[in-house]
């Protein structure tokens, strides 16, 4: 059985429901997963018993890196994900920070490059909270990462 491991932060509540979500496709594809909040204290070896590697993030204010997760982001890239499968998934509002859209996503996507773990499928980037086209979206997001 595949173990997939799925990192969150989340203010609003939009997060966690992604990663809520994201866990229930993996179950529903045999997958053996956990969901660990990142206001549990994350650290370096989160991903060392996984196969598939999982964040899920706001952007705080201008493009910033939520505070819990910001630790963990800056050790991500000397990590050794090496065989891991990795994929993002961020959650923005992009009327109120057009210029900085899921900015963390995308500098979490650029950190796991580093760590030598496989880019399973591309960084999603949903508005807000997920609605019925996010859910396919992520539907197909945790297929490919599987």
């Amino acid at each position: 059985m595949t173990a997939v491991k799925i990192v969150f932060s989340s203010t609003t509540g939009n997060t966690e429901g992604i990663a809520e979500i994201l866990e229930e496709e993996f179950q529903a594809l045999d997958a053996d997963v956990e969901v660990i909040d990142a206001d549990d204290d994350v650290d370096e070896d989160v991903f060392e018993d996984a196969d598939v590697c999982v964040v899920a993030t706001y952007t705080d204010g201008d493009g910033e890196i939520p505070f819990n997760l910001q630790e963990f982001y800056e050790e991500l890239p000397d990590i050794d994900l090496d065989g891991k499968v990795f994929g993002v998934v961020g959650s923005g509002d992009s009327e109120l920070y057009p210029d900085a859209f899921c900015q963390a996503a995308i500098d979490f996507e650029k950190a796991f490059e580093a760590t030598g773990a496989t880019k399973g499928a591309d960084t999603v980037k949903i508005e807000n909270a997920a609605e019925d086209d996010d859910i396919d979206t992520l539907k197909a997001f945790v297929a490919a990462l599987l």
